[in-house]
Parts: C-alpha cells; structure tokens; sequence
C-alpha cells in the first residue's frame, strides 16, 4: 500500500525568540492509498497545522512534506497551488466558498482552473454536489444557503475530479447527524475507491468510520499505533 501523504519529522515554528510557539515538533505522519486517517487531539494540538501543511496551505520549519512522492516544500507557489487543483482536495472549517459564484461554479472552480472545459467542468460539479445530497441547490449562491448546505458544497468542492489526498477540517461541523453521516459515507466510500483520507474530529463517532486515529498533544504524536480506531480511543482514554 503506497504513501500518498508523507511528513517526514516536520516542524512548525510560529514567531520568534520568546514568542515562539511550536505547533508541530519533529512529526512523521502517513497516509496511504485507501485509507481514512483520523486526527484527533486536544485544541492547540496541532491538528489543523498538520492538514494545512499536507495540503500545501503553509511550509514546515524543518522536514519534509511529500504527497505522491513530490516534496511540497521543494515547489513554488504555482506548482503547489497546481497540486491543490489536481491531487489536493481540501474541506475548510469556514468553508471558503466565493461568495460571487454559485455552487456549482464554486464546485466546478478547480477544475476550470486546471484547464477542464467549463461544460465538462460544470457537470463533474453536479454530478458532486448530488453526491452530497444538494444537487437542486446547484444555482444557488452561498449566502442563500443554510450553513450545513454551505458545508456540503465545500465537500463537493474537494472530492470533484480525481483527488488522491482528501483533507478534511471537521467535515461534520455544521451538520446534523444524519447529514454528518452521509458526508462520512461520501469520504469513506472515496477512500475505499483508491484515495487518502484525513479528517480532523473531536467526535469518537466520526472517528470509528476511520481506518487508523492519530493522536496529537502539544504538537507531538502520541499514538499511531496502528490499533483500530474503537480500541485507540478506549486506550486514550484509559491514559487520561
């Protein structure tokens, strides 16, 4: 089963001298083809700079970050900014919707982006936006949407067209628990199909969908045992 998310002993600093503050410190992380990894941790942790320097979003102090094997930290911006395109879907805790286009433009943007024609583009976008349940609010703009709706077409947005690393900020956040599911089911259902998945959560709920938790504490990875995420959990729990 090959790597398609690496950290090889990455660091984050923020600040300097006395303001420093390490949200990562020397982790080396995993995920390969097929499987759903979740991230879970205490708040300040680390969780969401571990996602945000496996999608490219920033560049680690020290070590490297490889998604299929290209070390994002070694590429421009452009080049990063391609991969976010082509192999990086990312799913935002404020969503990052454009405001000024409509969920199916929004869904379809990386993709026109990369040079998909706008009609083959626009359906890939729909064809997404049904897969999460919202398929006759393709022409709606996001502030007409409930923030759940908003949610969705963030999902969509990041598993449209053939992304092989999945990254997910709290998909469920603003979801109620039926819709919660069908977006895990949707994640779940894009792993098995071939990608890698991440998904940050506070819930043990929406870890139990996950293959493997990775714990994290004070920017350090406390467990990834391997274990299945029901007994992880039981065995964090048993150290608290």
């Amino acid at each position: 089963m090959s790597a398609v998310l690496e950290l090889d002993r990455v660091s984050r600093v923020h600040g300097e001298g006395d303001l420093q503050v390490h949200a990562l410190r020397a982790v080396s992380f995993a995920a390969h083809a097929g499987e759903l990894v979740a991230v879970m941790g205490p708040s300040g942790s680390g969780k969401s700079t571990l996602l945000t320097l496996s999608g490219g979003l920033d560049t680690p102090t020290d070590g490297a970050v490889r998604v299929e094997g290209s070390d994002l930290g070694a590429m421009g911006a452009k080049e990063r900014a391609r991969m976010r395109r082509t192999s990086i879907g990312y799913v935002f805790q404020d969503f990052n919707l454009v405001p000024a286009l409509t969920a199916v433009e929004n869904v379809a943007l990386p993709l026109e982006l990369d040079g998909v024609r706008t009609r083959a583009a626009r359906a890939a976008a729909r064809t997404a936006l049904e897969e999460v349940g919202i398929g006759e609010l393709a022409d709606r703009f996001p502030d007409l949407m409930s923030g759940g709706q908003q949610q969705r077409v963030a999902i969509a947005r990041a598993v449209v067209g053939e992304r092989r690393l999945i990254l997910a900020d709290e998909p469920t956040g603003a979801l109620d628990t039926e819709s919660g599911e069908d977006v895990l089911r949707l994640l779940r259902a894009r792993c098995d199909a071939g990608a890698a998945g991440v998904m940050v959560t506070h819930e043990a709920r929406h870890a139990a969908w996950a293959d493997r938790v990775v714990f994290l504490r004070d920017g350090v990875v406390v467990d990834d045992s391997g274990a299945t995420p029901v007994d992880a959990l039981l065995d964090q729990g048993a150290h608290r």
